[in-house]
């Protein structure tokens, strides 16, 4: 026996003709050209210095201020150039290793205060955590010349201890910033832990770590790109050419290497050699890294 239509009917469903109207996630569609072209064009543009700083490390030599963008024959030879007269593969093992220390020290401690004060609850934490970030209303210049008073005391002077070593007492920003991301993380974890018996040392390092991936890989990128680019630290305490940092090592062309000072060619292939890595870094751990830019601070 047929029931009425009226127990029969059901949701209407679409057809395949809308359904195929309806525009997939990701999918390209002409309301999108106009941004899309505007973006490229900004990314044209604001990759132009970059271009025409590569396409000169590849000129001749008396083609560096011709009007040409483009090298009439292309000088592979600047890039092995740059090696053979200056000790600039010396100077990258300088300065990466300065900046590696530097990222792995940051982020232990900075991750580490961070935690203590998201997670721990201890008389006088608002008070001890605005003085933290008071510090980070100091500018450096006020604290310069303690600072290299404490590290000439300690005979770091002349040594790549200063460049890295302050990092192992963490950075008031980076503990706001992974403070603001650990408030994302639901307090029940912490709570399973604590009365499965887990320390608050374990919860950090084998729960608290993993979930802040995102936000470590942000702080990782910051600080790698500030060492690898800084020039003040290495010009006050390093005084050995072996032991300059890329960034001090191409200041020193002029003056210390007379013979590269008026070869342009070769100051643009050391300066690409300088940029690169940070462009690489950055497109490996672009996803973590907008990631986590993008949910930090959203809580607290």
């Amino acid at each position: 026996m047929a029931l009425p239509i009226e127990q029969t009917a059901s949701a209407p469903v679409a057809l395949p003709a809308e359904r195929d109207k309806k525009p997939r996630e990701g999918s390209w569609s002409a309301g999108n050209i106009p941004l899309y072209a505007a973006l490229l064009g900004l990314s044209a543009l604001f990759s132009l210095p970059f271009a025409w700083l590569v396409m000169t490390s590849l000129k001749p030599p008396d083609e560096i201020f011709a009007s040409n963008f483009f090298p009439s024959t292309v000088q592979y030879q600047n890039y092995s150039d740059v090696f053979d007269k200056a000790p600039v593969l010396k100077w990258m093992i300088n300065s990466t290793i300065v900046s590696v220390l530097a990222v792995i020290s940051v982020l232990l401690s900075s991750s580490l205060v961070a935690y203590g004060f998201a997670r721990i609850r201890f008389r006088g934490k608002k008070q001890l955590f605005a003085l933290v970030m008071a510090t980070y209303l100091l500018p450096g210049s006020v604290t310069l010349i303690p600072t290299f008073l404490i590290w000439n005391e300690l005979g770091a002077v002349g040594t790549l201890w200063p460049l890295w070593a302050g990092n192992l007492f963490g950075s008031a920003f980076y503990i706001f910033m992974l403070r603001q991301f650990l408030f994302t993380i639901p307090q029940d974890l912490v709570d399973a832990a604590r009365v499965d018996g887990a320390s608050y040392f374990r919860i950090w390092w084998n729960i608290m770590l993993p979930l802040i991936k995102p936000a470590l890989v942000a702080v990782a990128i910051f600080e790698f790109e500030a060492k690898w680019n800084d020039f003040m630290g290495p010009l006050i305490y390093l005084n050995n050419p072996d032991r300059y940092t890329l960034a001090l090592g191409l200041a020193t062309f002029k003056t210390d290497f007379q013979a590269l000072g008026t070869q342009w060619g070769l100051l643009m292939a050391a300066s690409v050699i300088f940029t690169v890595p940070m462009i690489v870094l950055f497109f490996m751990f672009q996803r973590y890294f907008m990631e986590g830019v993008a949910t930090t601070g959203l809580k607290g």
